[in-house]
């Protein structure tokens, strides 16, 4: 199985990343920039601004499943732009720019890391896979309108779409709430 993962400078996408190589995955990385994280047997597409619509069609030719890790999961100056609109910049629209380029490219497979916000801030029983989903904040509203184009595309489609709303995700060296916690 080739595998083409975004996201691979970022938190999860670094130890994903390992992991992918210690299975022996045939795996490539579409980034904005060229990164020195990784050493040179992982092929790197250097794709440019996420934000700009890019092309990926060179990284997903031959690829039978996207890993699509990237996202905003922070907007840095909130009097710019619309909070919600800078998140869906990135987490929406690039998620189905993207997932468009690989049903043209015929991938099989979409994995599309979302949140286990779009299913609300919080509750009382933990949530389940067929709760309905209540996002509340830019963020999650966005990885839950992503999710609602997957769908939409797989059902036009095909492609089989496999959407993970995670929990906090942690470990040594966390971002974001977690590290400022710690």
């Amino acid at each position: 199985m080739k595998i083409l993962l975004t996201g691979s400078t970022g938190f999860i996408g670094k130890a994903l990343v390992t992991e992918l190589k210690q299975q022996n995955f045939d795996m490539s990385i579409a980034v904005r920039q060229k990164t020195n994280l990784f050493s040179d047997e992982v092929k790197q597409f250097v794709v440019g601004d996420f934000g700009s619509n890019p092309d990926f069609s060179a990284s997903l030719s031959g690829i039978d499943c996207v890993i699509h890790l990237a996202g905003r999961s922070h907007v840095i100056d909130k009097a710019k732009a619309s909070v919600l609109d800078e998140f869906r910049k990135i987490n929406t629209k690039l998620t189905l720019n993207l997932a468009k380029q690989a049903v043209t490219a015929k991938v099989t497979r979409f994995v599309f890391l979302s949140s286990i916000l779009v299913n609300g801030n919080q509750s009382n029983k933990p949530f389940l896979e067929n709760d309905t989903p209540n996002p509340k904040e830019s963020y999650a509203i966005s990885k839950y309108e992503a999710e609602q184009g997957l769908l939409k595309l797989a059902k036009n489609s095909g492609l089989e779409v496999v959407i993970i709303r995670p929990p906090l995700v942690y470990g040594n060296n966390a971002p974001g709430n977690f590290g400022r916690l710690i």
